[in-house]
């Protein structure tokens, strides 16, 4: 098995040691060779300013750029430098990095850290591949306790889990991951996203619990865990388990709070890294690929908080 390759914070700061090598690199990967209109898409007629260190202008639609227009880093004051720091540092945490930790390794504040987080996590977002051949379902609850929430952010998810947000994910064994946050754990919700995100035919393992009886057009097998079974042959659920365990440590351990608003952008971050992130894909390339996924992804401090 190929041995990914790493890159240590050292490396990545000699490499990145200046503004102009970390807006180049992104260039490269946004662009590849020429420069693209951001607001227009065009690729012809396009100038670059001499005042304005790495800004075009199109002389068609007559609009300025970078290549953070229309990204993420959209109108950011904060260094690119920063931001390549910023995701190295998510990508590499395997539980997740807080605002406020992340803060004081970039100098920053923690209010534009906590910003920069979530744009990022914006990124992350799961694409609509479907799962196949062999695919573990489950779902979990995350939340708080009880007692130490206001009436009005008690929530009832169901299946015994008063007051939590429930969880739904599918894994495809030696593949990849899909989860996301679900309001129900109903027959027409669990099983409406089973269609949804895994492909017909496939064989999908689950537990016993009721919202999965009757699953159509899968090759479906369970375990009975009310029974104390976990393994029935081939079938059990211990990849998805070990998932929803990452995502608890990260939860518990780094965030201890996450809002039900932003849960699914955390979701898509654990996911993100654990299919990005498994030893035979080099730490570069796991930055090159989220990188590619920072345009048309423009989200505002507003609308996050809104």
């Amino acid at each position: 098995m190929k041995q990914a390759k790493t890159i240590s914070i050292i490396e990545l700061l000699k490499e990145f040691s200046t503004e102009h090598k970390s807006i180049k690199w992104l260039e490269k990967i946004r662009w590849d060779k020429e420069p693209v209109c951001h607001h227009c898409g065009g690729i012809d007629n396009i100038g670059k300013y001499k005042s304005k260190k790495h800004t075009y202008w199109h002389k068609d639609c007559r609009k300025a750029f970078t290549v953070k227009t229309n990204t993420i880093m959209h109108s950011s004051k904060i260094p690119t430098q920063k931001w390549v720091v910023a995701i190295y540092t998510m990508l590499t945490s395997r539980k997740g990095v807080s605002s406020l930790q992340l803060s004081k390794e970039l100098g920053i504040t923690q209010k534009s850290s906590w910003f920069m987080l979530q744009r990022i996590r914006q990124a992350c977002k799961q694409g609509s591949f479907k799962l196949s051949n062999v695919v573990e379902v489950d779902e979990t609850y995350v939340g708080g306790k009880e007692a130490n929430k206001h009436a009005h952010k008690k929530l009832n998810a169901g299946r015994g889990a008063v007051g939590k947000t429930a969880v739904f994910g599918m894994k495809e064994r030696g593949g990849k991951v899909k989860a996301m946050v679900i309001d129900r754990t109903n027959k027409a919700t669990l099983q409406g996203n089973i269609h949804n995100n895994i492909k017909a035919k496939s064989t999908v393992y689950t537990d016993d619990f009721r919202g999965y009886l009757g699953l159509s057009g899968f090759n479906h097998k369970t375990v009975n865990h009310s029974a104390k079974e976990y393994v029935n042959g081939m079938a059990h659920t211990n990849g998805i388990e070990s998932v929803w365990a990452v995502l608890k440590r990260g939860y518990n351990g780094t965030f201890h709070n996450i809002s039900t608003k932003h849960l699914n952008r955390y979701i898509d971050e654990f996911v993100f890294r654990l299919n990005e992130g498994n030893c035979q894909i080099d730490t570069k390339d796991r930055m090159v690929s989220l990188f590619k996924g920072i345009g048309n992804n423009r989200i505002s401090y507003k609308e996050l908080t809104g």
